[in-house]
């Protein structure tokens, strides 16, 4: 159970640990179907990558939320294991880009050490340096991007970039490395993204109309939800349309 603060993506101020006001009896969410116009996209856009389900079904399981102690200890262990789901799905997506193999190879061990360490016990998991293991496999993501954008000359580096409500529309940024970009609020309308690497790119309220996504790198759902498009943006087939976009079925 997260803490979030009040703003932009939450209605309300939540500390670490404690349950939702939402949160019905069943520990479902009571407002699922009103998250936006009630002032919470941010639960919308967020993406726990199964750590929840697997926190709760295999780390803690018959969790019981009137037991303090263990939701004390559940709080601890939740980053972790969506840190380390998160590497995994960012894995799993790089060897989908048909890495040479000795790539390959790293990419598959990398996804076997995560695997184990997920499954780790509660203390395991809490002492797990995150920072380390994700220093580990950068490496390897890194270089599976690079392989993946190959045949793009030049492609600009935008790694880390404050690019906040800035004017992209149309630009060209085919290759273009974007990860950890701040594209808050940015006007990529009409921009070719093709092959851009967007790993961990914020794009809360950017507008993505007619941009074309096609074959962009660890693009996830979250980060379409957390933008803005309509039925010109085109995306890879089996990535869904967000329903809040403009046009969309």
């Amino acid at each position: 159970m997260p803490a979030f603060s009040r703003g932009a993506d939450f209605a309300i101020d939540k500390p670490a640990g404690t349950p939702c006001p939402h949160l019905t009896g069943d520990d479902r969410c009571g407002v699922h179907d009103r998250l936006r116009p009630l002032g919470f996209p941010g639960c919308v856009v967020y993406d726990c990558f199964g750590a929840g389900q697997h926190v709760t079904g295999a780390v803690f399981p018959g969790l019981d939320l009137a037991d303090r102690e263990t939701v004390h200890q559940v709080a601890t262990v939740f980053p972790v294991v969506r840190a380390l789901q998160e590497l995994r799905w960012l894995v799993r997506a790089a060897r989908a880009m048909d890495p040479p193999a000795a790539l390959a190879a790293e990419l598959a061990a990398a996804e076997d050490d995560l695997a184990a360490r997920v499954d780790g016990s509660p203390d395991e998991l809490r002492t797990t340096d995150v920072a380390a293991v994700r220093g580990g496999v950068n490496g390897a993501l890194t270089a599976a991007g690079a392989h993946a954008r190959r045949s793009v000359r030049r492609p600009r580096d935008l790694r880390g970039a404050d690019l906040v409500g800035a004017d992209l529309w149309g630009a060209d940024l085919r290759g273009a490395v974007l990860r950890g970009a701040v594209l808050l609020g940015a006007d990529l309308r009409g921009a070719d993204l093709r092959l851009a690497d967007v790993t961990g790119a914020d794009t809360r309220g950017a507008r993505l109309g007619g941009a074309d996504l096609r074959r962009a790198l660890f693009l996830t759902a979250a980060q379409l939800e957390a933008a803005s498009g309509d039925v010109g943006t085109r995306l890879d087939d089996g990535l869904a349309r967000p329903a809040h976009w403009a046009g969309a079925a």
